[in-house]
């Protein structure tokens, strides 16, 4: 009879342990589809928050579609990991739509880079990290192989042209304000500093060329300013020098 109670208690024992087990195991697995459903949610969300500030830039029929793909995948991998629930099927619907729709404008014409910079510093800042973010995206989806190595190649190299000339631009448009409050010296850092990135930078270019050409006729003409500048005021200088010395040995007044 003991023995058998002390079974009983080690079954029993051994039970409460295998349960116990079994609901950390699917505790842990819900953990875990959450968190997937978290990051994927995370990757439909930015997607659309780039696309709607895709708005700001050249019109690239290519990143819409490859953002949408990016969405549906996503949708398609929550509804997986939730398949009863009625919500992630129409999303995934919803998606597919939108992936059809910009599949048959991926072949369209890509806008011209000419665009104006905004004059808004925190806008110029906001278009920035807008490419930044674009670019790590297309790194991301090419590493993931939903997007071939020709394709990623020439959409990076656009965005890093984009980027390029904005932080290009911005920097001449400072050194232009110097220098029309002639604040020579510092237009002059200001259109060195542009040199340098435009020269630094790995993927040379027509905009690249005809910019450094630009700027190196900029530091020419601001040089021979700063040159008559000094020359001023070293004329000054010596004028106060000898008005100084006119002052200290002209003859003394008699009272």
């Amino acid at each position: 009879m003991i023995i058998i109670i002390i079974g009983l208690i080690v079954l029993l024992v051994i039970g409460v342990v295998v349960v116990n087990a079994l609901q950390q195991h699917k505790a842990k697995q819900e953990k875990e589809r959450r968190a997937k459903s978290a990051k994927y949610k995370a990757i439909i969300d930015e997607s659309a928050e780039l696309t709607l500030n895709l708005s700001h830039l050249p019109a690239n029929p290519v990143l819409i579609n490859i953002l949408n793909k990016r969405s549906l995948n996503a949708a398609k991998a929550m509804l997986q990991l939730s398949p009863t629930v009625k919500a992630m099927k129409q999303q995934v619907q919803e998606h597919e739509a939108a992936f059809k729709e910009s599949n048959k404008a991926d072949n369209s014409p890509v806008a011209d880079e000419s665009f104006v910079l905004p004059d808004n510093e925190q806008q110029l800042v906001s278009i920035l990290q807008t490419i930044k973010k674009l670019r790590a995206m297309l790194k991301s989806e090419h590493s993931k192989g939903t997007i071939e190595a020709p394709m990623f190649s020439q959409q990076d190299l656009r965005l890093d042209a984009m980027q390029l000339k904005i932080g290009v631009e911005s920097i001449i448009s400072r050194g232009q304000k110097a220098y029309s409050k002639d604040m020579l010296g510092s237009a002059r850092q200001y259109f060195e500093k542009a040199l340098q990135t435009l020269t630094a930078h790995p993927h040379q270019s027509e905009y690249t060329t005809t910019k450094r050409t630009e700027i190196e006729d900029k530091l020419e003409e601001i040089t021979t300013a700063l040159k008559v500048t000094n020359a001023q005021d070293a004329a000054k200088k010596a004028k106060d020098e000898e008005d100084d010395l006119d002052m200290l040995f002209q003859p003394k007044k008699k009272w």
